[in-house]
């Protein structure tokens, strides 16, 4: 993984810098506000960014979560909600790095979408399983259902237009042994 992201103007199409996160990063989030918010797998942790000064602002442990791997946002209300391969979900408040709310989800997280009409949440697993999240009030969720998917869809986009979840996978084979050089071995 790269540690420096770089930043390009996009109008012109030039450089203008990096930054460095201080480790690496899985998925970001911008808030529509010049930050940018992105997980760090490896640290455990979720930094803010402040996306017109090139720097990091805060960094905010996951605990009770770990190995953050997914993330989504509710601008609006302004949640980052994020999915940690530990079966855990975190709800943040975006300016202030508080935690709001946690709950279980399935193993193996991969993509988290939000649906701003409808106030979903969904969590796409590795083990088979499409976490559903209502937003019942800003800092208020609970899971409705943990649908059946397929194994290893992990894989996610949601279509706001018509509100429908697309998933993608493969047909996969058994799981491998975990070792210490592979601690999350993925399937043939």
């Amino acid at each position: 993984m790269r540690r420096n992201p770089t930043a390009i103007h996009a109008a012109s199409g030039k450089v203008v810098g990096s930054v460095d996160l201080g480790g690496d990063p899985e998925f970001a989030a911008a808030d529509g506000k010049s930050h940018v918010h992105n997980n760090l797998e490896n640290e455990n942790e979720v930094v803010r960014i402040d996306s017109m000064a090139l720097k990091v602002l805060n960094h905010w442990p996951v605990a009770p979560g770990s190995s953050p791997s997914a993330m989504g946002v509710d601008r609006l209300h302004r949640r980052l909600f994020v999915g940690c391969r530990n079966a855990t979900w975190l709800s943040w408040n975006m300016d202030t790095g508080r935690v709001v709310a946690n709950l279980p989800i399935g193993q193996g997280v991969d993509a988290i979408r939000f649906d701003p009409k409808r106030q979903f949440v969904f969590s796409s697993n590795g083990d088979g399983t499409l976490t559903i999240i209502p937003e019942d009030s800003p800092g208020k969720y609970n899971v409705v259902d943990n649908i059946q998917t397929q194994r290893g869809e992990r894989t996610m986009e949601l279509d706001p237009r018509t509100h429908r979840v697309y998933l993608v996978t493969a047909e996969l084979g058994p799981q491998p042994a975990l070792t210490a050089e592979d601690p999350h071995p993925f399937p043939p």
